[in-house]
C-alpha cells in the first residue's frame, strides 16, 4: 500500500477571485472524500493548513509565503511537496499526479 499526504493551503475568507468557488476547507472536505473514493487502497493524507495562522510548521512556511506574496492563490494543492493545483483545482490533475506516485 502506498502513502501519499495532501496538503490543502488557505484561508476562512475566499480569495478575491474566487468568489463563486468553494471555500478552501470545502475544497478539503471535496477532495476527501472524491479520492477516498477512487483510491480506496492507498493511504491518503489530508492536512489543512490555515494560511492565516500565526503558528506554521517549518515545512509549510515556504507554501504559506508564497500564497501571502501572492506567486500562488488558494486553495493550494500540494501533493508530496509538489505544488499540484491551485485556486480552482482539476481533479483530473490531482489524480494524474497520485497516479504518478502509487506506481
Amino acid at each position: 500500500m502506498s502513502h501519499v499526504t495532501i496538503s490543502i493551503y488557505g484561508a476562512e475568507v475566499k480569495c478575491a477571485s474566487c468568489v463563486n468557488l468553494p471555500t478552501s476547507l470545502e475544497t478539503k472536505e471535496w477532495l476527501e472524500a472524491a479520492l477516498g473514493r477512487k483510491y480506496p487502497d492507498v493511504a491518503l493524507q489530508f492536512r489543512y493548513v490555515d494560511i492565516e495562522q500565526d503558528e506554521v510548521a517549518e515545512d509549510d512556511q515556504p507554501f504559506v509565503e508564497a500564497i501571502q506574496n501572492e506567486e500562488y492563490f488558494y486553495p493550494l494543492i500540494v501533493i508530496d511537496d509538489e505544488v499540484v493545483a491551485e485556486g480552482n483545482p482539476k481533479l483530473k490533475v490531482i489524480c494524474e499526479k497520485i497516479e504518478e506516485l502509487i506506481k
